[in-house]
């Protein structure tokens, strides 16, 4: 698979960790890195700012493979996330965007996307608007609308998102199925929650599939599991494998993330 991860990035900054401890990553650029973890090919399409972050991020991605040909750097600060790490679990606290406040993609790197096999964005990258134009040239699209799927990207992308994800607080309910409906009716190939320990479920218009955990030997971490789910299933799914193992290749890189620190 050749996955473009556009959009956002951020640094990972661990406040109890070793004084403060900047950490590269952002969804869709976690998803690129695990892409590679399983033999696949991605690139980042998006910006990061001229300080020293931005100078981490783009070396960091350039060492794991990702192709950074259509990683912009823009005047000011790269984005960042506040982290706490408590007992494995990433409490995450303030989050600022920095030069991704007025992103947007170019002509070039639109021509650019449509040469990969899907695009991968999240809640945080402002340019799920583009998605109508990258179905309209033949392009998937993922999205991951996280804990806040009716948020206004995740509203804006789901009409032209092929695989839709977000992660739900609450387990497999019959309230959790009508939420997969709903969305699914308004576009989606498949729609996916992710549920943690409770494994996930998705729904393909017709019937509901669903699939526990890889079990993990220790938790480190929990950073990028969620990232790593989409990674390992849209690796599976567009590879041309069954629903229910696409989702087991999900779970599997999430397992493997799980165990050790960071989110790469």
């Amino acid at each position: 698979m050749k996955l473009a991860a556009i959009g956002s990035n951020c640094i990972d900054f661990y406040q109890n960790l070793q004084g403060g401890l900047p950490c590269p990553g952002g969804g869709p650029v976690n998803m690129a890195v695990y892409t590679l973890r399983l033999g696949g090919t991605a690139s980042y399409t998006g910006p990061v700012g001229s300080d020293d972050y931005g100078k981490l991020m783009r070396k960091a991605m350039k060492e794991k493979g990702v192709d950074v040909s259509h990683l912009h750097v823009l005047p000011g600060s790269t984005a960042v996330s506040q982290v706490e790490l408590r007992d494995g679990e990433r409490i995450l606290g303030d989050y600022d965007e920095g030069v991704l406040a007025d992103y947007t993609l170019s002509p070039d790197d639109l021509d650019f996307i449509c040469n990969h096999d899907v695009a991968v964005c999240d809640l945080w990258g402002k340019v799920e608007g583009f998605f109508p134009e990258l179905q309209s040239r033949g392009l998937p699209t993922a999205f991951d609308g996280a804990i806040r799927p009716d948020d206004p990207a995740g509203r804006r992308a789901l009409p032209h998102t092929d695989y839709f994800f977000f992660s739900p607080e609450l387990g497999d309910t019959p309230a959790l199925r009508e939420q997969l409906r709903r969305y699914h009716a308004q576009g989606p190939k498949l729609v996916t929650a992710m549920l943690g320990e409770q494994g996930s479920l998705c729904f393909d218009g017709r019937d509901f599939h669903k699939f526990g955990i890889v079990p993990c030997p220790k938790v480190v971490d929990s950073m990028g599991a969620g990232d790593s789910y989409i990674a390992g299933f849209l690796t599976g799914i567009l590879g041309g494998a069954p629903i229910e193992k696409a989702m087991e290749m999900g779970a599997a890189v999430a397992t493997e993330t799980l165990q050790y620190f960071g989110a790469w």
